[in-house]
């Protein structure tokens, strides 16, 4: 297989290179998607496009058993070097070039005979809500084993090492809206100070407590309010809140919470505040099968002394809301080691570009070992 991989070496680095150079923010992936679209075409796959969104499947093979292998394509929009732009700091670039290494690489080794393979593109990551939006078109309706990746920074697993499977968090992001009457300086009585109640929501917002066992976090990430004069008491504000908590049933809990300390507050001062949910992202569901898969692969391309337990970490991820929603999907995420520096989300994120080819073959390696140990332990018909 590393023959093989020395092989693509010169057609994997310039689409990463591409990739990397032309990012795009969530759901506006779509010179990203015709990037794609082009190369596979070319390379002889089948692809399948929406009309309504950006992204796209390909299809491989067919059988009773069908493996899918997943990749965000999104990029952040934030500041890099002074300047706010779309930016590829949490690797997205190079999940969607290993996926495509994948496919270029089982096709020259040639792909299982006995079942049907499904490579997932998917939109929005970081917005929580493309795995959503596949979901809805049926994406995952007849996959039986999902795979993803994922890089990770280097204060959790070191370069050239790999772990099965990763426990992020569940997270929510909401949008808050104060609506109350601005008032002159001297006259504070005739409005809401919005600012005020904005440091009341901080200070009730850390008072809020959950089981210490389940890590957990609410915090205030934004907030408005006032405007050029100095003079005028702001009546109005918005702000953001950004919840994570490690499981599903801790965020609902912390939502609740949050919820009923916007009601006393709201009621404290008589104004109104709005919430909007703007995204959610569920905790991950890792299947037992699924990891040990990808476990064996791990240990068969980089070795036992370089395999390392399943990361856990706050971060989110929407990869989860496919076997959430599909609770028959057997699904698990690779945890890559890079050399990620100086971490995920920093705009002057660097890695190891040559760990791009340890994550494909650890993934070609697990979908061939999903079909293999199936096949071992079960039998099944095709239908073609």
């Amino acid at each position: 297989m590393k023959e093989y991989l020395e092989e693509l070496k010169p057609i994997i680095y310039p689409v990463f290179e591409y990739l990397h150079s032309n990012p795009e923010v969530s759901w506006q992936e779509y010179k990203t998607t015709e990037f794609i679209r082009a190369l596979l075409e070319e390379k002889g796959f089948k692809v399948v496009t929406f009309v309504d969104c950006p992204g796209l499947v390909v299809e491989v093979g067919c059988g009773d058993v069908c493996v899918g292998l997943r990749t965000d394509m999104d990029a952040l929009w934030q500041e890099v070097n002074g300047t706010f732009q779309a930016n590829h700091s949490c690797g997205h670039d190079a999940h969607m070039t290993m996926v495509i290494g994948v496919m270029l690489l089982l096709q020259k080794i040639g792909f299982p005979s006995n079942g049907k393979l499904k490579f997932i593109f998917q939109p929005a990551e970081e917005k929580g809500t493309g795995a959503l939006k596949l979901i809805e078109k049926g994406v995952l309706d007849d996959v039986d084993y999902l795979y993803g990746v994922h890089l990770r920074p280097e204060q959790e697993i070191g370069d050239g090492q790999a772990c099965p499977a990763i426990y992020h968090g569940a997270a929510k992001f909401i949008a808050g809206e104060i609506i109350g009457e601005d008032a002159h300086g001297a006259r504070p009585h005739l409005g809401q100070n919005s600012i005020e109640i904005g440091a009341s929501l901080v200070n009730e917002i850390k008072k809020i407590n959950l089981d210490p066992m389940v890590p957990y976090s609410a915090k205030m990430t934004k907030f408005h309010a006032g405007g050029d004069s100095g003079n005028i008491i702001p009546g109005k504000a918005s702000f953001s809140i950004d919840l994570r908590a490690q499981t599903n049933k801790a965020l609902e809990e912390l939502t609740e919470k949050i919820e009923k300390v916007v009601k006393a507050i709201s009621s404290l001062y008589g104004v109104e505040i709005r919430l909007e949910t703007k995204a959610t992202v569920a905790a991950a569901e890792v299947h037992e099968e699924a990891m040990q898969n990808m476990k064996k692969a791990i240990l068969d391309t980089i070795g036992k002394h370089n395999l390392k337990e399943p990361a856990v970490t706050a971060g989110g991820e929407d990869f989860h809301f496919y076997s959430l929603k599909k609770p028959q999907v057997k699904a698990t995420m690779l945890g890559l080691g890079c050399g990620l520096i100086p971490g995920l989300h920093h705009p002057n994120m660097t890695f190891n570009r040559e760990a791009i080819f340890t994550g494909i073959e650890i993934l070609a390696k697990t979908i061939i070992n999903t079909f293999e140990l199936r096949k071992e332990g079960h039998h099944y018909e095709f239908r073609c």
